[in-house]
């Protein structure tokens, strides 16, 4: 199969790209604009006869259009991603989130290609922290930031194309994702390598917030499933039953790199912070058969606490600006 895979230079789309290859005997093109959250390092060692790369925007309709015609499949990881981003700039997750899954979709129209959509639980909005409930398929979306309003919006595009286009399309939800590649901004990097910078770790408010993390290869696993597997127009909740408070987190990542587990600092909370997230990922398990390998996630993050270590080369060029810009805000 000939994959185009938007997005996968950066966190979860390169994750993605590495599975394909050391899973499949697909052939992949990477479509990514590069931006700050785009890394061709994170592709680096993978072989030229089975990834190709492409440097252009979701948003350039002649170019999607082009790479569609050359593809037998697409799967759309490429968006803007980060909550205090989204809340200092709204406008390109606009532009990327919306607008560039609409071009998507009209080329996918057009070509009558398979196409599956990636989208983040934060499109239902928070679950209160004693609630025993968890997201399903059916919740109602209430999201909370222009991050996950834009998310919902492209979620609700593509089932609008299935249902009034007839585009052959999947959505997946997922929980927070950890592991390889992920940008310093995000909580878990920035927390591992503020420790190896030896720079104590800043956690929002009380550390009550509760996210349902999953490693990104379990998230790559449950996608090539549905892509292989599932039920054309449906959509798909992934989770690996990771419900964890960030205070936990933090004190763990901690632990585990040697240090006290107290050795943090508390800051102001973030604007419009989710309480909870928490994902039932039955219908995937059930339907597809899919179960994650990365049961434990302190076994998952400590893996992912050596990566860092080991790859501060490709880490390093954006950490002095990350911490620069949470500087600013006090955080």
């Amino acid at each position: 199969m000939r994959l185009l895979v938007t997005g996968g230079a950066g966190f979860i789309g390169s994750n993605f790209v590495h599975h394909v290859v050391a899973h499949t005997d697909h052939h992949v093109t990477v479509l990514d604009a590069l931006t700050y959250a785009g890394n061709r390092a994170s592709l680096a060692g993978l072989p030229a006869d089975r990834v190709s790369f492409v440097h252009g925007n979701i948003t350039d309709a002649e170019l999607v259009d082009d790479l569609f015609g050359q593809a037998d499949a697409v799967v759309h990881y490429a968006a803007e991603s980060h909550n205090d981003n989204s809340l200092a700039d709204p406008r390109p997750f606009l532009d990327t989130n919306v607008i560039g899954t609409y071009t998507l979709l009209e080329a996918a129209r057009r070509h009558d290609i398979r196409l599956h959509h990636i989208s983040t639980d934060e499109v239902y909005g928070d679950l209160e922290l004693d609630d025993p409930q968890r997201f399903t398929d059916t919740t109602p979306y209430n999201p909370s930031s222009p991050y996950s309003s834009t998310k919902a919006a492209s979620d609700l595009l593509v089932r609008a194309w299935v249902r009034s286009f007839g585009v052959r399309a999947t959505l997946s939800n997922c929980s927070n994702n950890y592991g390889p590649y992920q940008h310093v901004e995000k909580f878990i990097p920035r927390q591992i390598t503020n420790v190896i910078r030896s720079i104590r770790p800043k956690l929002y408010g009380a550390g009550l917030n509760v996210r349902d993390w999953i490693h990104a290869d379990d998230h790559s696993s449950a996608v090539l499933a549905i892509l292989e597997r599932g039920r054309l127009g449906e959509t798909y909740l992934i989770g690996a039953d990771g419900e964890k408070d960030n205070k936990t987190v933090v004190e763990l990542i901690l632990t585990l790199m040697g240090q006290d587990a107290d050795a943090y600092d508390h800051v102001s909370d973030r604007a419009g912070h989710d309480l909870r997230y928490a994902i039932d990922s039955t219908k995937l398990r059930d339907e597809l058969g899919w179960t994650p390998q990365y049961g434990d996630f302190e076994a998952g993050l400590a893996a992912t606490i050596d990566w860092y270590r080991n790859n501060e080369a490709w880490w390093a060029p954006a950490k002095d600006a990350t911490e620069a810009f949470y500087a600013k805000r006090g955080h």
